[in-house]
């Protein structure tokens, strides 16, 4: 096992870079690594190959937090997480301070997500998608991968992404990576770690009534949205909804998304599921 190359400014990740010719691939984290991270890191691996370059940016960004989220107390782990990295055979990380990422202060200019932005996650936490997407561009334009891999759970943003890459004509991959999930179906988090034991016992709702609707889905909309409601309980609901699987809104029929949003206690947990319509 050999330690990956720690680079913390700009200078020192484009050092780290040029040692390599072959594929690259970067996989994006605020750190708190879990082992959905660690198959996010095994992924990219499978895309750069043996001779290729893994990159893992650990970064908290601060553009992504409103006004009384958890930015202040988000899990900081690093010395963890540069063992995890090591532990997959990641070759760099990419860890900056927010100064060095974002040297001129917070940015006048950022990238608007548009319509999607301001739906789902975007009514709840407004300006949050315009943070991601801002830090995800200058993080693709600072590493230049091959692929960027980003995990499922968080479906609207890699839909977002991908929307921007193919807007804006970025010359990155964007590659999504199924959920990873506890035994009883909680999707990993690195906030799980913020539930109490009554919390943690009431969470795995969520999946309980993503995979009812999506076992609904013979039924139609209707069908699905019923069966998933019936199973969320314990938990106070933010929004369940299901969406054609680019998340456009319309009649619905054929590849889906069902999604839901709910708070245990005062813990903000996020899941979807695909769902086939007739």
């Amino acid at each position: 096992m050999t330690d990956p190359i720690v680079a913390r400014t700009r200078d020192e990740l484009t050092e780290a870079l040029a040692q390599g010719e072959n594929e690259t691939a970067v996989v994006m984290t605020m750190g708190a690594l879990h082992a959905g991270h660690r198959v996010l890191m095994r992924a990219a691996r499978e895309q750069a190959g043996d001779d290729g370059t893994v990159i893992v940016t650990i970064f908290v960004n601060p553009l992504q937090f409103g006004p009384g989220e958890d930015f202040d107390r988000y899990p900081r782990a690093f010395d963890a997480d540069l063992a995890a990295c090591a532990d997959e055979g990641v070759d760099v990380v990419f860890a900056p301070a927010t100064e060095e990422l974002y040297p001129y202060g917070e940015p006048l200019v950022r990238v608007d997500p548009g319509p999607l932005g301001t739906q789902l996650e975007g009514a709840v936490r407004p300006g949050h998608f315009a943070g991601v997407l801002t830090v995800v561009a200058k993080l693709l334009n600072l590493t230049v991968p091959h692929y960027a891999l980003f995990g499922e759970k968080d479906y609207q943003q890699l839909t977002l992404i991908r929307r921007m890459v193919a807007d804006l004509d970025l010359p990155y991959e964007i590659l999504g990576v199924p959920t990873v999930r506890e035994a009883d179906g909680l999707a990993l988090s690195s906030r799980n770690l913020y539930l109490s034991a009554d919390e943690r016992a009431a969470a795995p709702s969520l999946a309980r009534a993503l995979t009812a609707g999506a076992d609904a889905a013979a039924g139609g909309p209707d069908a699905v949205l019923a069966a998933a409601r019936a199973e969320l309980t314990g938990v106070d609901v933010d929004y369940l909804e299901l969406r054609g699987d680019d998340l456009a809104t319309g009649p619905l029929s054929g590849p889906a998304r069902l999604l839901v949003a709910a708070r245990a206690g005062a813990t903000r947990l996020i899941d979807n599921i695909a769902v086939d319509l007739p």
